[in-house]
């Protein structure tokens, strides 16, 4: 995987881990969604007291769709998903965009980055305010996607520089 222009290898490998972990942890949480509907006596390894519990918040109505997609599209559609469905998703368009340097995917890339942080802050406000509780798996993928947007905006600046760069070489051969 070799890093183009000037992007520090170290940005573009962190992405991949970081979605790699988030991928997980997005399964790890559909697992445990799916066992806690069809096994009401389902434990999770993440339910650890009455108010550090995972199969509280998964089993929630903003477990699926964010708590917001049952109101737009209807509860039954198919587009209100449980939400680690679409966090592998999201890991995988981020991960398909880790190793591309063209000034526009990067800039795709952290605009992604920016929204799924936006997303971990409703729902961590939801979280902690509205359902009283503490997620061990939703903190971890809170940390894995602040990682992400960390990274994307090294690789950003990064990239805006080379194009920079660039322009300046350009201009200065137009020049002579």
């Amino acid at each position: 995987m070799k890093s183009t222009l000037k992007t520090p290898r170290s940005v573009i490998v962190s992405t991949v881990i970081a979605c790699v972990l988030g991928i997980l942890l997005s399964i790890y949480a559909y697992h445990v969604e799916t066992n806690i509907h069809s096994d009401p006596s389902f434990r999770a390894l993440c339910d650890i007291s009455e108010h550090m519990s995972c199969s509280k918040v998964f089993s929630s109505r903003y477990g699926t769709g964010f708590g917001l997609l049952e109101h737009i599209v209807g509860k039954n559609s198919t587009l209100n998903q449980p939400n680690s469905v679409y966090g592998v998703i999201f890991y995988v368009i981020m991960i398909s965009l880790a190793t591309r340097t063209e000034y526009s995917l990067v800039l795709i890339q952290l605009i992604t980055a920016i929204s799924g942080g936006l997303g971990c802050v409703y729902l961590a406000y939801i979280l902690m305010f509205v359902l009283n509780d503490l997620c061990v798996v939703c903190v971890s993928t809170y940390f894995v996607n602040f990682v992400l947007i960390i990274c994307s905006v090294i690789k950003y600046n990064a990239v805006k520089n080379m194009v920079v760069v660039k322009k300046e070489k350009n201009g200065r051969k137009k020049a002579n």
